[in-house]
């Protein structure tokens, strides 16, 4: 599975960026994660809003930081 965290680096983009690297790791999950910070790749997602997070190429979570469990269920879903 792979995770992107779309953001230009802002305070909320590095706290969804933790938060979710604490979900992977406390879980065990195998997954890849990768910042995305360049406007225009952000923009090729139809993210007007950042943070946002990006499970497998989809866009589930957009211009707001999620709780730890909310990214959990997401990546349980997405594991499905």
């Amino acid at each position: 599975m792979e995770i992107k965290i779309l953001g230009t680096g802002c305070a909320r983009c590095k706290m969804l960026e933790k938060i979710t690297r604490e979900v992977v790791s406390q879980n065990g999950f195998e997954v890849d994660i990768v910042r995305v910070e360049n406007i225009s790749d952000i923009m090729k997602y139809g993210v007007m809003s950042t943070p946002a997070l990006v499970v497998n190429e989809k866009v589930e979570i957009k211009g707001r930081v999620p709780s730890a469990d909310e990214i959990k269920q997401v990546l349980l879903k997405a594991m499905e």
